[in-house]
């Protein structure tokens, strides 16, 4: 289940934040079912009532806040919550809304701080993009700016272990090891020499069976 904690509705509005008690109802209802919640929080009201409401995992940055002050990334901390960045969802964004390059290199600069915060201080980062409400498929650019905050292994756990714990397959998925799945991901490049690498698939193995193979396309 996905919130949208903070709303972003425009007018003399702006952000609309998500009632907490009725956050907290459908928190108590997706995870009576077995189901995590994301959180859309926009701004810090919308990431308050993530918070105090329960919420998963914050499937976005809030450039809307500015770099996130030690006290706050320790209550995020605090509240057990994973981050998935979506650093080029806010390149979108600007371009549908008109917005300058600076504003722009705001936006990119306060959510590659609060990635790089929230990591250095123990918080859980997911790999994601917001596919689907934008046409982004190439990651490349979003791996250029995660390269900024994270180093290549963490990006590397991002996309692997900590997924895979955080949604309760840790026992045979996210790694490789004797008797876990066979789900493989081979790259044409290193990623330790360059962080894009990680968009240059040649391979993907699921099963340990070939469903992606680059030279076939």
């Amino acid at each position: 289940m996905k919130l949208f904690a903070g709303a972003i509705v425009g007018g003399k509005i702006g952000v609309l934040p998500m009632p907490l008690d009725q956050a907290r109802a459908l928190v108590e209802a997706a995870h009576a079912d077995g189901k995590p919640v994301f959180a859309h929080p926009s701004n810090l009201a919308g990431l308050t009532v993530s918070m105090d409401s329960g919420v998963d995992v914050l499937a976005h940055t809030t450039p809307m806040t500015g770099p996130w002050p030690a006290d706050l990334t320790a209550r995020i901390l605090a509240h057990h919550m994973a981050l998935i960045p979506t650093l080029t969802l806010f390149e979108v964004e600007a371009k549908k809304f008109g917005e300058s390059q600076q504003d722009l290199k705001g936006d990119l600069d306060a959510g590659v701080q609060q990635v790089s915060a929230y990591a250095k201080a123990g918080g859980q980062i997911l790999f994601g993009t917001d596919v689907g409400y934008t046409d982004a498929y190439d990651t490349t650019e979003e791996y250029r700016q995660l390269g900024r905050a994270l180093d290549w292994r963490q990006i590397l756990k991002a996309l692997t272990a900590a997924p895979a714990q955080r949604f309760g397959y840790a026992t045979h998925k996210g790694r490789l090891a004797p008797g876990m799945d066979a789900d493989l991901v081979v790259l044409d490049d290193d990623p330790s020499k360059d962080i894009t690498a990680f968009a240059h698939v040649r391979l993907t193995i699921r099963a340990g069976r070939t469903i992606y193979d680059a030279k076939s396309q």
